[in-house]
């Protein structure tokens, strides 16, 4: 099942821009399960950390919660592109193009 979401994203220079469409989301609850995941998994990590646990390992796991970030910003941008890009192009609403493509650039860096 979709869900419509309005959207609000905080630039660098702090201000808030809310887009004016809505969005349809087919991945929210992989996504939010990805995010309940990789929390437990830097919980673990701050933990281990306080610990005074082996540095190798902590790496270890500090990688593989570097890993569940990107796979589920993987997933939000496959929904994303599937669903919003799409009815981006096909309102002609180059801003939003422009926005996804920022918001790539700062997501790879």
């Amino acid at each position: 099942m979709a869900e419509k979401h309005t959207h609000e994203h905080m630039h660098e220079h702090g201000t808030d821009h809310a887009h004016g469409h809505q969005h349809s989301h087919t991945h929210t609850k992989e996504v939010l399960d990805r995010l309940a995941r990789a929390s437990g998994h830097l919980n673990k990590v701050r933990s281990m950390v306080e610990n005074g646990e082996d540095c190798t390992e902590v790496l270890i796991q500090l990688a593989a919660v570097k890993s569940a970030l990107n796979n589920t910003g993987k997933v939000i941008l496959k929904d994303h592109v599937e669903h919003c890009l799409v009815d981006a192009v096909e309102e002609n609403n180059m801003q939003a193009i422009e926005e996804l493509n920022k918001a790539i650039d700062r997501f790879i860096k």
